[in-house]
């Protein structure tokens, strides 16, 4: 038996995926570990999605080549999207790593150890488009929440992504697999479940029934004891129904929060990166769901320096984020990856999308100020995330923070808090762009 340890990169989604390879290799015998010191084998789980995440995902490789060659650890085995878009590349460049295996592959991890604990090469790839294997996992977040993926892949085609060809096409999971696994997070102590996917609102599109079943599956999941809050990430614009708007309206478990990704708002610029819709039909979409779900907060993610955004559209897309003040937007600079149709496009150079980038964020900056000066005085619910160290305060969030991406509420409290529960706090100051405020006695 041997010493295992991991490094998780990318998104929530890929995490899952660790963490079931984490349980995989525990319920085979082998000790996971906390971190990575006398680890046997090191397994990297990389993201590959944009050039960012490459840099980051060679990076740790490069770090953990270092400790190998200081005898710190032992073996490197590399998984996930960097492995399966680079499958020939990462051996020849970067010949500290023993093996790979591709995102169709993670299930295989223990014949993956143990061949490489036998001393052999490993270099594993399955298909991309199989059926979701159901098995345990070891959550890596803190007791209190946890993700739950429901579907695997992508059918969206985006014209700059490169998910499809990493993950393959769209599988949901079956309804009956995803409540067991949402029940044993309850009974663990999960009191924030965030469900997350490729596209959350496709789920069931794919199965027998040939519908949306993502209102059913969070109905099923708010009768689950144990859960306070249930938050949907990652909803396309144009998969959003009634139904859908009316579940999120009447059931109390599920936050106000919607993630849903627009990139962009010009119809010239949508229509080149194969996205449905319109500036227009967003517009009229967000002033729906607002009005049927008061309280709602929305994210979104934009993309500057796309091909065909010239001055103009440019100037359309922040004026768009002016008129809608959505409550939290991501902005990121185009990254053209090779393999998509959009790499191949006349598109801005680089400083160019990044500036702009810069000020969607300056904007934006401005609207969530506002927003929380809005907040002050008020006395909200706030999930007790821990205790910060450095600065010797307990920290939370409310319903309108999304752990990791979102901002946090600084606590000033008498009494210790625990974490993983809920407090009142009235809300009485920011700071660097967080709210702060007291917990209020019960």
């Amino acid at each position: 038996m041997a010493n295992i340890g991991f490094i998780s990169l990318g998104c929530a989604k890929n995490q899952v995926d660790c963490e079931r390879m984490m349980y995989r290799v525990q319920e085979a015998g082998h000790t996971v570990l906390a971190d990575l010191t006398n680890a046997d084998i090191v397994v990297i789980n990389t993201c590959g999605f944009i050039d960012s995440a490459k840099s980051e995902a060679i990076d740790f490789i490069l770090h953990t080549a270092a400790l190998k060659a200081d005898g710190l650890v032992g073996k490197i085995l590399v998984t996930g999207c960097l492995s399966q878009r680079y499958q020939d590349e990462i051996f020849a460049q970067l010949p500290e790593v023993d093996g790979i295996l591709g995102t169709g592959s993670y299930t295989q991890i223990v014949p993956a150890i143990e061949a490489l604990l036998a001393g052999q090469s490993v270099k594993h790839f399955d298909s991309i488009d199989a059926p979701e294997v159901e098995t345990g996992r070891i959550l890596t977040t803190p007791e209190h929440y946890a993700f739950i993926k429901i579907a695997e892949g992508c059918d969206n085609r985006c014209s700059y992504c490169i998910i499809p060809y990493l993950r393959g096409k769209f599988r949901s999971r079956q309804m009956d697999d995803i409540l067991y696994e949402a029940r044993l997070l309850a009974a663990s102590g999960v009191k924030e479940l965030i469900v997350v996917a490729q596209d959350t609102s496709r789920y069931g599109t794919d199965l027998p029934e040939h519908k949306r079943l993502l209102p059913e599956l969070l109905r099923q999941l708010c009768q689950i004891d144990g859960f306070h809050w249930i938050r949907l990430h990652y909803v396309y614009p144009d998969e959003i129904d009634d139904e859908l708007i009316q579940v999120m309206a009447s059931e109390p478990k599920i936050v106000k929060y919607l993630d849903i990704p627009i990139q962009h708002c010009n119809s010239k610029i949508l229509k080149l990166m194969n996205r449905r819709g319109d500036g227009e039909f967003l517009r009229e979409l967000f002033a729906k769901l607002r009005s049927h779900i008061p309280g709602l907060i929305l994210r979104t993610s934009v993309i500057t320096g796309l091909p065909g955004e010239g001055e103009q559209e440019f100037a359309e897309l922040c004026d768009f984020l002016k008129e809608l003040r959505l409550e939290r937007v991501g902005a990121f600079a185009f990254s053209p990856e090779e393999g998509t149709p959009a790499a191949q496009m006349e598109h801005p150079d680089a400083s160019v999308a990044q500036e702009r980038a810069d000020i969607i964020a300056g904007i934006q900056s401005q609207i969530m100020d506002e927003c929380a000066q809005k907040m002050l005085g008020k006395t909200v619910e706030v999930l007790v995330d821990g205790y910060d160290e450095e600065y010797g305060q307990y920290y939370g969030r409310t319903y309108a923070d999304s752990p990791d991406i979102d901002g946090r509420v600084w606590l000033a409290s008498e009494d210790d808090l625990s974490e993983g529960s809920f407090v009142r706090v009235c809300l009485d100051g920011i700071v660097d762009g967080d709210l702060s405020g007291y917990v209020l006695e019960e």
